[in-house]
């Protein structure tokens, strides 16, 4: 079977097959999706389905196997999630997070960025400098010393959170 006998066939036997599986599945995108399948595994031997003289039955016969093996699957995963515990609660974030976020977000994006790279990401002062784009005398003297951290009054909240040793930087 050369290729445009196999585009005659595939476009005369797509419907017809697309409509015995969708009988078969109960479900069309399956349906449609299993012939397919088929017809791209046809299409890889497409030299042989003319001798074996029942291309259509070969594709019905593969892409009712696939049909059958995804229904396999599906009911295997299936009785996986029925025996599986469900999972364990996750805590919620602690007050001292919970202080730490609303203390970020008071501070403007561009200080809220570096103080989270420099600070809790651990990135050098030129490594803050690179990945905001602004210049490092910038960072140091407006966003990243230590002294603002402490001194600034909206982050009376931020210092009683930060670790020590991340105030002593």
């Amino acid at each position: 079977m050369d290729e445009d006998e196999f585009d005659a066939f595939y476009a005369a036997a797509f419907p017809r097959l697309t409509g015995q599986l969708f009988a078969f599945t109960g479900d069309l995108g399956e349906a449609q999706d299993v012939v397919q399948e088929a017809f791209v595994r046809a299409w890889d031997r497409r030299h042989r389905l003319m001798a074996d003289e029942a291309p259509e039955a070969w594709v019905r016969t593969v892409a009712m196997r696939l049909a059958v093996s995804r229904w396999r699957r599906a009911k295997r995963w299936l009785e996986l999630v029925r025996h599986s515990p469900p999972p364990e609660a996750t805590p919620g974030p602690g007050p001292d997070r919970t202080a730490l976020v609303a203390a970020l977000r008071q501070l403007p994006e561009s200080q809220r960025m570096a103080v989270v790279l420099h600070h809790l990401c651990d990135l050098s002062v030129e490594q803050v400098a690179s990945e905001t784009g602004a210049p490092v005398p910038m960072q140091q003297a407006e966003r990243l010393g230590p002294g603002r951290l402490l001194r600034c009054p909206r982050c009376a909240r931020l210092r009683s959170v930060v670790p020590v040793s991340l105030q002593k930087r």
